[in-house]
């Protein structure tokens, strides 16, 4: 397919010329959005303070830490020394590409999940029945050096600036990765000793406005395959987390990141932490843009619980079979974001059903 064929596939060129969601977007009622029941008033999830994580006070962002990763799945951080620039210049250059014509945007279009630098629409296009209202732009970027050639040369800034915020996002996961670990009362760099080579991925994922949001989604429900996600947003509100069986609005709070727990993590922690769901919405007034960074293992790492963490004699069995990243991901992919935990679970489990 060349290029001139592959842009009519991303929603941003669609919505530009309609005023209605195509029905492959369209999804089942009983898979709705039901925006008037989600829960927007009130605090969402904790906002937690990094500054004290190397002073006198470390102990108590670390108990913040461990409450958080259990009870939510997901929490707010503030100071957390990535420069305000860094973020402001990633934001304005990931807004530049999205804007940028169509022509040039394509030159980069892709449906194979295996090619490390991609533009792409909806989540796999190749597997899932109903098309979510979103492009992303996918980027592998650890090592910085082994990617930054395959990636856009347009906006002209591109490589430079994505590069220095990539780097200052793996300090700051690198230095949570340790305060999780010792959360969980491991030594500081157990967690971080179980993903081989480690891995880095960012989505630049781009929600254009949505003549009918109550519709579809911008990515429906569901958890994060890798380890831990580091997300950054535009001030326009958009994701929403499962709490106590009901959906919670996440409300942007300038100069933070949201940092959730993915399903490696739920491996690591043996069921401690919990990968939760979460989903993106859109509306119709104004685009979105939110840039995750996905920290996972290497493919060829292999992943399972802690074995600090499993005691046979005081209830405590290891909940999931040892695999490798690569064969987890391999599921998660073909499930169209599908669960996928309960596949890896040890077969006795009694929370099996």
């Amino acid at each position: 397919m060349d290029a001139s064929a592959t842009s009519k596939l991303l929603v941003s060129d669609i919505a530009s010329v309609t005023d209605h969601v195509p029905s492959n977007y369209v999804r089942p009622i009983s898979d709705r959005p039901n925006l008037s029941e989600v829960e927007t008033s009130g605090d969402s999830i904790p906002l937690i303070d990094l500054q004290e994580l190397n002073g006198p006070n470390r102990a108590d962002v670390i108990h913040q830490l461990a409450h958080a990763c259990s009870a939510y799945g997901f929490f707010q951080i503030k100071n957390h020394g990535v420069p305000e620039k860094t973020i402001e210049r990633m934001m304005t250059v990931t807004r530049e590409f999205f804007r940028q014509p169509e022509s040039e945007r394509v030159k980069h279009y892709s449906a194979d999940p295996k090619k490390t630098t991609r533009l792409s629409t909806s989540f796999n296009v190749g597997t899932e029945k109903v098309s979510n209202w979103r492009d992303f732009l996918r980027l592998h970027c650890f090592p910085v050096e082994d990617f930054i050639g395959e990636w856009p040369s347009n906006p002209a800034s591109f490589k430079e600036i994505t590069a220095e915020y990539a780097t200052s996002i793996r300090a700051l996961v690198l230095t949570l990765l340790e305060a999780i670990s010792e959360s969980l009362g491991l030594a500081k760099d157990r967690v971080s000793n179980t993903l081989g080579k480690h891995g880095q991925h960012m989505a630049l994922n781009y929600y254009p406005p949505c003549p009918q949001p109550d519709l579809t989604y911008g990515l429906p429900s569901h958890t994060d395959a890798n380890l831990i996600t580091v997300l950054l947003q535009d001030e326009v509100p958009g994701l929403q987390v499962f709490k106590d069986g009901k959906w919670i609005a996440v409300h942007p709070v300038p100069n933070t990141f949201i940092v959730n727990i993915g399903d490696q993590m739920q491996v690591i922690s043996n069921d401690k932490y919990k990968s939760v769901h979460h989903r993106a919405i859109v509306n119709t007034d104004k685009e979105r843009i939110s840039i995750p960074t996905f920290y996972c293992p290497s493919l060829d790492a292999v992943v399972g619980p802690a074995q600090e963490l499993i005691n046979e004699k005081e209830d405590s069995p290891a909940v999931y079979r040892s695999f490798t990243y690569a064969e987890y991901y391999e599921k998660f992919w073909d499930r169209a974001l599908a669960d996928c935990l309960d596949l890896f679970k040890v077969p006795n489990d009694p929370k099996i059903v």
